[in-house]
């Protein structure tokens, strides 16, 4: 579960896992810090895009594993498992769902939503994910499946438009 203890402004930019556990702020939204989370990642997807794949996909998973520290890492320094603020996994779960995508708004949108959505609903294994693993694995691992839902999704979409 989510806590709804909000560490104060000043923890959060005052700490360099928490600034990036929290999205560079993101995650001190008051409502919906996942989605704020999610916006943060668009601009990190448009610079992104201009690299190749194999570098995007690099940077993607080093995101990823750096994720597994830094979450669990400012979930502890914080006291509290999986605190709703703790958006770096949204972050990367947008990254994965737009692997291969183009530079273009719509895709942008409809890799957003289509990410929100997996996140909100966590699809096996990513209920299973959320439930059963700790630290900062089990604090990535529900987004990185939401992150593959999505992708398989645009990467359908995306082949029957093209």
């Amino acid at each position: 579960m989510r806590a709804s203890r909000q560490p104060s402004a000043r923890v959060v930019f005052g700490h360099p896992v928490h600034l990036l556990a929290f999205g560079f702020g993101a995650g001190l939204a008051p409502v919906a810090p996942g989605t704020a989370g999610t916006v943060v990642a668009i601009p990190l997807f448009v610079a992104m895009s201009y690299l190749p794949l194999a570098a995007y996909l690099a940077l993607t998973v080093l995101a990823m594993v750096a994720g597994f520290w830094i979450c669990g890492r400012s979930s502890e320094l914080l006291g509290v498992h999986d605190h709703g603020g703790i958006v770096w996994d949204e972050i990367v779960g947008y990254l994965i769902t737009m692997i291969g995508a183009p530079l273009a708004w719509p895709w942008v949108l409809l890799g957003f939503v289509l990410f929100r959505v997996f996140d909100v609903f966590k699809p096996w294994p990513a209920s299973w994910a959320d439930r059963r693993l700790r630290g900062g694995v089990g604090i990535m691992m529900d987004d990185v499946f939401a992150g593959i839902y999505a992708l398989i999704i645009m990467q359908v979409v995306m082949h029957a438009l093209t």
